[in-house]
């Protein structure tokens, strides 16, 4: 079992930056490849970036490489986004998983899930 536990979003304007956390407790959360989330009011959760155990790995979706920076600290046991050049269309809830199989772009492929953590990004 893992649990993950967000941190860090709130209200932006566009143009900033923000750095969400994810926190991991379990005696072997740092052996997960870890992924973000998104879900917009009204739009499907929408992948937004992976990174393997070893950090040797990292995948974004869609246009957000080079705005979003995935990364983290085994030692800490601890995910981050780094998130820049924010814009309104970014604005969702953010969601860290625990991948356990499967393409690293499905939700299905994830199956421990934090409670997520609320951006919003302002015009």
């Amino acid at each position: 079992q893992v649990q993950l536990v967000e941190s860090g979003g709130g209200l932006v304007q566009a143009g900033g930056s923000l750095k969400l956390s994810c926190a991991a407790s379990g005696r072997t959360a740092s052996n997960y490849d870890m992924g973000w989330f998104r879900q917009a009011p009204g739009k499907k959760r929408e992948f937004v970036a992976a990174i393997t155990w070893s950090s040797t790995g990292t995948y974004y979706g869609g246009s957000l490489r080079g705005r979003f920076t995935i990364s983290r600290e085994n030692a800490r046991n601890t995910v981050y986004l780094q998130m820049n050049d924010l814009k309104p269309e970014d604005t969702a809830v953010y969601y860290c998983a625990a991948h356990t199989g499967g393409s690293y772009f499905q939700s299905g492929a994830y199956d421990y899930w934090g409670q997520g953590t609320q951006v919003t990004v302002s015009s």
